[in-house]
């Protein structure tokens, strides 16, 4: 027998088992994570440009900016490393972001000066 009761385990207690989850992590592709982290992106972006069912109770203009720019950047640094399998989907979502941006704003951006377009090129509807 232990002399540890379960409730003193590090999943129990509140301590994450970080030896755990670096094994878990390890054995996802890489090209996995970075579509992970672009979808994170995309829904994260879609909240705060109003997209959601809740409209424009988070709507943030500001932080969309920021989201749909790190999204762009993600996608045009990994390209040659994902395939147009993955990539394009992830293109596609990102133009429809950068539309409802352009869109939303009060103030337009000119023409490649909005979010994510110093990567994209100037993105027209």
């Amino acid at each position: 027998m232990s002399d540890t009761s379960p409730s003193d385990t590090p999943e129990t207690s509140g301590n994450p088992d970080f030896d755990a989850m670096a094994r878990d992590i390890a054995e996802v592709p890489a090209v996995e994570v970075i579509v992970t982290v672009a979808v994170n992106l995309m829904s994260a972006a879609a909240v705060k440009l109003g997209l959601t069912e809740e409209g424009d109770a988070f709507k943030d203009l500001d932080e969309a900016r920021k989201l749909v720019h790190a999204l762009a950047g993600l996608l045009d640094a990994s390209a040659t490393e994902i395939s147009s399998f993955h990539a394009a989907p992830l293109r596609d979502g990102l133009k429809s972001l950068q539309l409802a941006f352009r869109e939303a704003s009060l103030v337009a951006d000119e023409p490649g000066k909005g979010p994510g377009e110093k990567y994209t090129g100037a993105v027209y509807g």
